[in-house]
């Protein structure tokens, strides 16, 4: 039987392309094809395929020159939050429609040294603000498994391309769970790293303090060849940018997890964790009994909290970081205008969605002179406790274990009318954002209406590697992530 690069992982790729028993050519071509066969998912925003065979004839020109890098030829898709030179980026929204980059963001810079060969821009909820990529300018992105319901947000596009096997990985972006949530929703693997240890610079900002790039693909093992491209110090262009080297991910993928602690907060099983999505967790916490891993209850008692101080921190930033959007140097400005106040002000009106800018008010608001102390200054004190409890868990175990949302993957419109609603589906990845940890959503099963289901792996600091390794022993015991939607 011939070789269909549609199932294939990324390793699998990379390697048949590397052994030249398919050209990075002919891989572009086949995925750029199912692209076009599943327009109805929305998922991509941007296509150039002139500029995606260029790429790939550059690889199959560097491994035939034996100056291949480890993702040679292998085909993968950036979440439209990052610029990039050969496509257009407009961060879901009508205020940057148009804009061209004259510079890559480091993400796509260091996936694209690595070889990797890039078929176009993901849909994404506007400047990633959203749980379920109803947000975009660019309309809704339809989840693969149920063309009804929500892919997730921010990062939904990448979520459903990489589940519906549109292509073999992408990125996504991480503020507050917009790579976690929508992995868990479509049923793939997506890691955040620690904060800082993948570098910002080209990434539109939305909260500085919290944004993070990461991969989003099938497996752990594909994320762990990702991740180990795309971090590393960028101290010249983002002052966030940890001073860490970077390093091999997948170094420990298969070691035994004998006497792993595995943490389970009592706050993360309680009464507002669906059923369905509970007995998953179950089954994929017994799985990792049997591999050796020991289950013990801890408790993060200011998880509550996450979701009060996240909406005031991310809001104030984003009115910081969105002021840019003027109508003077790029994108989007209004037709007819008065003088430059009112230029400002219907540009601005005219190019923002209705979420944008309620954040945009949320955070002038906190920020404004007799608030500051009320709501910013007490929202960042708070985020220092909910650090502060992780720490302490992580005295009693190495990883900690929960959902990723409260629920499977809701209907479209569902929520549309309420925000509340929205942000309270971000209740147990908030946490971990505020506190900068790694984490990462791995398939654990499937709930009502055969929707996927995530299960939540939290590590300290620069625990990637073990991170990757726990969820790849759990895809050694189980096939979820190799399960797909019917397309």
């Amino acid at each position: 039987m011939a070789f269909d690069p549609t199932w294939a992982s990324v390793a699998e790729l990379a390697g048949k392309i590397r052994a030249r028993e398919l050209s990075a050519v002919e891989a572009a071509q086949h995925f750029l094809a199912r692209i076009a066969q599943h327009g109805h998912l929305n998922a991509f925003v941007a296509l150039d395929p002139e500029a995606t065979l260029a790429q790939a004839r550059a690889a199959d020109a560097a491994i035939a020159a034996g100056t291949a890098g480890p993702l040679a030829g292998v085909p993968i898709a950036h979440k439209d939050i990052f610029v990039t030179r050969d496509f257009p980026t407009t961060a879901g929204s009508k205020m940057l429609a148009g804009y061209r980059s004259p510079f890559d963001a480091t993400a796509v810079a260091r996936l694209a040294e690595a070889g990797a060969v890039t078929l176009g821009k993901l849909n994404c909820d506007e400047f990633a603000m959203g749980s379920s990529n109803e947000n975009s300018a660019h309309g809704a992105v339809r989840n693969p498994w149920d063309a009804a319901r929500i892919p997730g947000g921010s990062s939904g596009g990448s979520a459903a391309a990489v589940a519906a096997r549109l292509v073999p990985a992408a990125t996504g972006t991480d503020t507050g769970g917009s790579i976690r949530q929508p992995a868990a929703f479509c049923g793939i693997t997506g890691i955040k790293p620690t904060y800082g240890r993948a570098s910002r610079y080209g990434m539109v900002a939305f909260a500085s303090s919290l944004d993070q790039a990461g991969p989003m693909a099938r497996s752990a093992e594909d994320c762990a060849l990702l991740l180990s491209c795309l971090c590393g110090p960028d101290p010249d262009r983002d002052s966030t940018s940890l001073d860490r080297p970077a390093e091999d991910f997948g170094r420990q993928l298969d070691a035994p997890l004998d006497g792993l602690r595995i943490g389970l907060p009592r706050e993360f099983f309680g009464d507002g964790l669906a059923p369905d999505v509970r007995a998953a967790l179950d089954a994929a916490l017994k799985e990792y009994e049997k591999l050796g891993a020991r289950l013990v209850e801890i408790s993060l008692p200011r998880t509550e909290l996450a979701i009060p101080a996240y909406y005031v921190i991310a809001p104030a930033e984003a009115s910081s970081n969105l002021s840019r959007f003027d109508g003077v140097k790029f994108g989007h400005r209004a037709a007819h205008y008065d003088d430059l106040l009112d230029m400002y002000r219907k540009t601005r009106a005219e190019g923002f969605g209705d979420e944008v800018k309620r954040r945009i008010m949320i955070g002038t608001y906190v920020l404004s002179h007799g608030y500051y102390d009320a709501y910013y200054l007490k929202a960042q004190q708070i985020r220092r406790l909910i650090a502060d409890d992780f720490q302490q868990a992580f005295q009693a175990c190495d990883l900690i274990a929960g959902p990723v949302a409260p629920t499977v993957a809701w209907r479209l419109g569902d929520k549309a009318g309420d925000p509340l609603a929205n942000y309270l589906a971000d209740i147990y990845t908030l946490p971990g954002s505020l506190a900068g940890l790694p984490g990462m959503s791995v398939p654990a099963g499937f709930g009502d209406g055969g929707m996927p289901v995530g299960l939540q792996l939290l590590g300290n600091y620069f625990a990637e590697a073990r991170l990757l390794n726990a969820a790849h022993r759990l895809q050694q015991a189980t096939d979820f992530h190799l399960l797909h939607p019917p397309l």
